[in-house]
């Protein structure tokens, strides 16, 4: 089992910035693929961005692309989502998800996809105004 736990969601301006933070603890983190999804009332849950156990690899939604930055630290059991030039339509609950590195490849389309990811957080709520 993985514990994770979101942090650092909160109202901000159109074009302003957030960081959000995941703290992971009961396993060995470095054996997790990590992702950051987030669901916007009465839509489905989609991906924003993933990494690879090591770090070494990144993959983004087309919507984040060039303004989102997904990050880890194996060391501290950390991920991170560096958030620019938010807009309205970021607003949305983001959470953090594991999937053992043994079960996916953070290559594929599946890394995409919330049915490849094993352990959720409770979720933070990003509020955009414009």
């Amino acid at each position: 089992q993985v514990q994770l736990v979101e942090s650092g969601g909160g109202l901000v301006q159109a074009g302003g910035s957030l960081r959000l933070s995941c703290a992971a603890s009961g396993r060995t983190f470095s054996n997790y693929h990590m992702g950051w999804f987030r669901q916007a009332p009465g839509k489905e849950r989609e991906f924003g961005a993933g990494i690879s156990w090591s770090g070494r690899i990144t993959f983004y939604a087309d919507s984040v692309k060039g303004r989102f930055t997904i990050s880890r630290d194996n060391a501290n059991n950390m991920v991170y989502l560096q958030m620019n030039s938010l807009k309205p339509e970021d607003t949305a609950v983001y959470y953090c998800a594991a999937a053992p590195k043994y079960s996916l490849d953070s290559r594929t389309p599946d890394a995409r996809t919330p049915d490849a990811y094993a352990y959720w957080g409770q979720g933070t709520q990003v509020t955009v105004s414009s």
